[in-house]
């Protein structure tokens, strides 16, 4: 599960700057003791974890003790295992749980499939891949979504009009 990019080195120990895309810094700094880079998700024994800025750490990994070696690990994703991710509160999920997930209307009418999520601030938006059409735009509140369900994999939405045009 990805928390964060690898955005600089920080130092001359080996340290590292991770921009965070978790809000959960608590529960990273008290249960993570692994974390996994790159896309080979190399293992790392986490060390110490300072929050240095709001979304900004401070990451101090085995093995990385030069700043040489702090900048090899530039642009790469951080992430850790599911099962060590913070639980969620009852109607919440992880992002990546949307991707792939049936769209239907509340009238029964297929919509298409998830392709992508965008956090826009405000509330997500899923983009939706339709057959033979262009994506569609289903902002990710009360009046549009009316079930969510991961396990079943599928979203149930109101079609407003003007939405999907």
């Amino acid at each position: 599960m990805l928390i964060g990019q690898i955005v600089a080195a920080f130092g001359v120990r080996g340290q590292v700057k991770m921009r965070a895309i978790t809000d959960q810094i608590e529960h990273l700094r008290r249960r993570i003791r692994t974390i996994y880079l790159g896309p080979k998700f190399q293992e790392y024994a986490l060390k110490g974890l300072i929050e240095h800025k709001p979304g900004l750490l401070i990451l101090t990994l085995a093995g990385v003790t030069t700043r040489e070696q702090a900048e090899e690990l530039r642009g790469q994703d951080v992430s850790i295992l599911e099962n060590q991710a913070a639980p969620l509160e009852e109607g919440e999920y992880f992002i990546h749980q949307l991707y792939g997930l049936k769209v239907v209307s509340d009238t029964g009418e297929d919509i298409g499939t998830v392709r992508e999520v965008l956090e826009t601030g405000a509330n997500d938006v899923l983009v939706v891949k339709r057959p033979g059409k262009t994506d569609g735009l289903i902002p990710m509140i009360h009046d549009v979504v009316q079930e969510l369900d991961t396990t079943s994999g599928r979203v149930v939405v109101h079609v407003l009009p003007g939405l999907l045009d």
